[in-house]
């Protein structure tokens, strides 16, 4: 693995844990020639997955650009690795369940913002910011309301649920 501070490839292996579903490796490392210590995951990629990115390109899916993307919705929020490590393999498990072997940009933002939804309103609102392209604060408001609204239709939903038993 090669150290992302000095370049260097010589690391030793300091911790590694399991995900709790048992789906990814999660391993922090020593860089030997600097010291920098850093976290690698490994996961399975689903066979021969293509992104069909907004313009018509097509990318290989990478679960680190799709970790990197919800790392930043995710950026000071009390949300820990083991929470995004589950987030991540929640996605990964809904793509490769697809009947296709390609999946939509679009549609590959909808499984990530179903899921930071239930884990982080904030994280969801930062994601979708970027995801649905917000261009002022309008749009912001927007969604927040339309957040609230969703929050209230379940809750009211919950309640008959509750009522009917």
């Amino acid at each position: 693995m090669r150290c992302p501070k000095c370049l260097k490839t010589e690391d030793k292996v300091i911790e590694t844990r399991i995900s709790r579903d048992g789906d990814s490796i999660r391993r922090r490392r020593q860089c030997s020639s600097c010291g920098y210590r850093f976290t690698t995951y490994e996961t399975v990629i689903p066979a021969d997955i293509t992104v069909v990115k907004r313009d018509g390109r097509r990318e290989e899916f990478r679960p680190e650009k799709l970790r990197a993307g919800i790392d930043m919705a995710c950026w000071k929020r009390a949300i820990s690795p083991e929470m995004l490590d589950s987030l991540i393999s929640q996605v990964m498990g809904q793509v490769a369940l697809l009947p296709e072997s390609e999946v939509e940009t679009n549609q590959l933002g909808e499984f990530v913002m179903k899921a930071l939804k239930k884990i982080d309103e904030v994280a969801y609102v930062r994601f979708a910011s970027v995801y649905r392209h917000f261009q002022d604060t309008d749009d912001f408001i927007d969604e927040i309301q339309r957040l609230s609204i969703e929050d209230a239709n379940e809750e009211a939903q919950e309640t008959q649920e509750k009522q009917d038993l």
